[in-house]
């Protein structure tokens, strides 16, 4: 809590900001580009990205602006100290040899996840997922069932304002079309996802609830999507995720 205005860095703050406007869709940014997506003027943006850049954290070729693996100490040290992601790790690790699919669990940051501990078998996506990695959670298994843990008005909200920009031909881009998917979770205690954030790839999700019985984080599975129907995976995969549900529900 702040006491004084003296106690905020506002320069800090701005850079934060255009750290922030680097993501797995905009990886590249020009100044311009990063002063849009920050809300700085771009003097403000310039500075800060050319600091960046003294400072190891970016790269810069004269005109597009890159964040270098540097900018991972910021976050991965934070992300390591977590005791959640201590505790589940070797969990996942465990689950993920023995069905030989790869296995994470996120954690809900607003309108996105983010994975705080993988276990990865098989390169399922493109884009490669780690600690830190952030996904929308309106179209992913984990964003749905830690979506469905919230009120569903706020819910809703949350949905309302994110990107709804198809990923797939088979992502679901209205509101309420999504929000029936929630709710399915919400019912059912698990959330599966077809081919709606990359073609070929299909997951399902289960909450993680602590002692208290409220959700703390999500836990799923994520593996090539074939031509056995979804349902299959819902009888081969959620024993396994109910199992460790069941086991992680007593220690976290």
């Amino acid at each position: 809590m702040l006491n004084k205005p003296t106690d905020y860095v506002a320069s800090l703050a701005k850079g934060l900001r255009v750290i922030e406007a680097f993501g797995a869709n905009t990886p590249r940014l020009s100044i311009t580009e990063a002063a849009a997506a920050s809300g700085l003027d771009r003097a403000t943006t310039r500075r800060v990205l050319l600091t960046l850049n003294r400072e190891g954290y970016a790269d810069y070729d004269g005109k597009f602006f890159t964040l270098t693996p540097r900018i991972l100490r910021l976050g991965m040290a934070a992300l390591a100290s977590l005791p959640l992601s201590q505790i589940v790790q070797p969990w996942l690790n465990q689950l993920s040899e023995r069905i030989g699919q790869s296995c994470s669990v996120a954690l809900l940051d607003e309108s996105d996840i983010v994975y705080i501990a993988r276990a990865a078998q098989k390169r399922v996506m493109s884009v490669g997922l780690m600690p830190g990695s952030r996904l929308p959670a309106h179209c992913t298994s984990l964003g749905r069932v830690l979506l469905a843990a919230l009120p569903r008005e706020e819910a809703a909200g949350l949905v309302e304002r994110s990107d709804l920009t198809p990923r797939t031909r088979f992502s679901l881009v209205e509101p309420k079309d999504i929000m029936t998917r929630i709710d399915d979770a919400r019912d059912k205690g698990f959330a599966l996802v077809n081919q709606e954030v990359e073609l070929g790839l299909r997951s399902i999700a289960v909450p993680l609830m602590g002692r208290h019985g409220t959700v703390v984080a999500a836990l799923n599975i994520g593996l090539p999507a074939t031509d056995a129907p979804p349902e299959a995976t819902v009888d081969e995969y959620l024993p396994h995720l109910l199992r460790l549900q069941s086991a992680m529900g007593r220690v976290l």
